[in-house]
């Protein structure tokens, strides 16, 4: 689980979608340009909730790590979402396996060959 500070305030969120919030928020701010996510957040009193993030390029996010509850907000489909849009802004950048290397890379294969800007 990461906490991840937006807006004057933080989420909390999966590590996968953190990871691909955070690939997305840097490829929106190097095109100069803005999109909303949705991405599944944990709720302060349990259970699960989608945010919606304006996120562009002055946009300053970060996180930090915590212990949090078992069953983590994830949605697979969001992250591919999320995967494909950043991929369709920087094609030539298939992998980061350089960055935030102390969050597990996601658990499926993503199709870089894919131009429709829908996940392969």
């Amino acid at each position: 689980m990461r906490r991840l500070f937006y807006a004057g305030g933080h989420i909390v969120v999966d590590d996968r979608t953190c990871k691909a919030v955070l690939r997305y928020a840097r490829a929106l701010a190097i095109a100069g340009r803005a999109d909303v996510a949705m991405v599944p957040i944990a709720l302060e009193g349990g259970g699960s909730a989608y945010a919606h993030l304006l996120i562009g390029p002055a946009s300053e996010i970060y996180s930090v790590p915590i212990i949090g509850p078992d069953d983590e907000p994830y949605d697979e489909s969001m992250i591919l979402a999320l995967e494909a849009k950043t991929r369709d802004m920087h094609p030539s950048v298939p992998s980061w396996p350089e960055e935030m290397t102390d969050i597990p890379e996601l658990d499926f294969e993503l199709d870089f060959a894919s131009t429709d800007g829908e996940p392969g």
